[in-house]
Parts: C-alpha cells; structure tokens; sequence
C-alpha cells in the first residue's frame, strides 16, 4: 500500500472520529421522539364507550354514500336522467357532475318529510339525552322504512321475506335487511320504464329522418347527426325539464 492511500484511510478515520465526537452531544440535547401504539386496559366504562361511539360514527361515515344512494330517491333519479341524455344523444351534455348536483337536490326535496321525521323523534330527543343511542335509532328507521315500502312492489318484498323464512303479521314489522334489496330492485324497474318512455318520442324522430334521408340517396349521412337539432328544439318547444322533473317528483308520491 503506498502513502498516497495511507494517508487518505488516516484521514477518513479521524473525519469519523470527529462526526462522532460531535453527534454525541447533538443527540442528547435534541432527543428524537417515539411513537407507540398498543391497548391497555381501562377502568372507566366512559372511555370505552366513547371509543366505541367514534368508531361507529366512522363507519356510519364511510357508508353514507351507500345510504344515500340504496335507501333514498336518488337512485330512480340518476338512472332517469341518465336516459334522458342519452335518448338525446348529446354525449356528455349535461355534464355528469350537473346531473348528479340535479339528482341530490331533487332527493333532498322528496326525503325533506322523511328527514324531517327522523330530526324531530330521533336525533332532536337524543341530543337531549331523553332516548339512547339504539332506540333513536330505531325511531329514524320507521320512516326511512315507511318510505321504501311505500315504493316497493309486493313480489320483490315476497322475495326477500320468503328468503328470511319469517312471516311478519304487518309491513311495518318486516325487517330493514329484506326491505333495502327489495326497494332496490323495484327503483331499478320503474327507472327503466320511465327510460323506456322518454326514448319513445326521441326514437320516432331518429326513424323519420332516417327515412327522409334514405329517399333522398343520402345514406352515408348518419341520421343522428341531422336528428339531434331537431331533437334539442321539440325537447325546448315542450319544455322538457320541467315535464321530466315534475313527472319524477310526482312518482314518489
């Protein structure tokens, strides 16, 4: 080994003494934290029950968009005026973020009465400690109940009542996990029928200017694309939003 490299290897030892020399006295005056993580037991029920609260809050949390979408009018809304953009054929107009800003504003004036219910027997009560937790919520699922049963049909109720292999003596008396699928289902019928009527009117005038076109020898011109400003006019003439938007919120009655 020469002195070149004897040199540098003394050097990079007393460089590391050095670094360690004044390290030592960093790490004691700025001391570097730890974090733990673990259970202890807990003598005071307070603790324990308030913990329990808050992981219940975040669950309820974490599924609200379920709940706002299955056990609500929102569902039939969307699906309706989805179709209606479609029958149109104008893509992506509406955007969908305004048809989803349409469709919750419209569930917030059909649930108003539900959730007006549920504020003044349930939460307003357990604000002020006259219920607990558990029967308040049972009173907020009477009618949240009440309103999906009102818009379920008997054969998708029988459905899941059969399933449960149990025999309520009233519609009240049957249970949520039977009464949620079954509404369900029955939103995702009427949808498709109110769908089913909005695209009649669209489909006739796609078919007249399909013929018209054909006559004429013009059959490399797709139809929808001369079809669509007339589309946009008898929707406007008729005043569309206002008929399919009345014709929704009248469905829920």
């Amino acid at each position: 080994m020469t002195q070149h490299w004897k040199a540098r290897i003394l050097l990079l030892m007393v460089g590391l003494g050095l670094l360690l020399t004044f390290a030592a006295p960093a790490a004691e005056a700025f001391p570097i934290p730890t974090v733990q993580v673990g259970l202890e037991d807990s003598e005071d029920p307070a603790k324990v029950s308030s913990a329990l609260q808050i992981l219940m809050l975040m669950t309820v949390l974490t599924l609200a968009p379920s709940i706002l979408i299955m056990t609500t009018s929102f569902s039939r809304i969307v699906i309706v005026l989805s179709f209606l953009r479609q029958a149109m054929g104008t893509q992506q107009t509406p955007p969908t973020q305004i048809l989803i800003g349409l469709g919750l504003f419209l569930t917030m004036f059909v649930m108003s009465p539900v959730w007006s219910e549920i504020d003044e027997k349930a939460l307003q009560p357990y604000m002020k400690e006259e219920i607990s937790q558990f029967e308040a919520l049972k009173q907020a699922e009477i009618p949240i109940k009440r309103f999906m049963l009102r818009q379920t049909r008997e054969k998708d109720l029988s459905l899941f009542v059969n399933m449960l292999k149990e025999k309520p003596n009233r519609p009240e008396d049957i249970q949520i996990q039977a009464v949620i699928p079954a509404f369900i289902i029955s939103e995702l019928k009427t949808a498709f029928q109110i769908g089913f009527l909005i695209y009649i009117p669209f489909l006739i005038l796609d078919m007249v200017v399909a013929s018209i076109l054909l006559s004429m020898g013009m059959m490399m011109l797709p139809p929808v694309l001369i079809s669509l400003p007339f589309k946009l006019m008898l929707f406007v003439m008729v005043d569309g939003w206002y008929l399919t938007v009345g014709s929704l919120i009248k469905s829920f009655a």
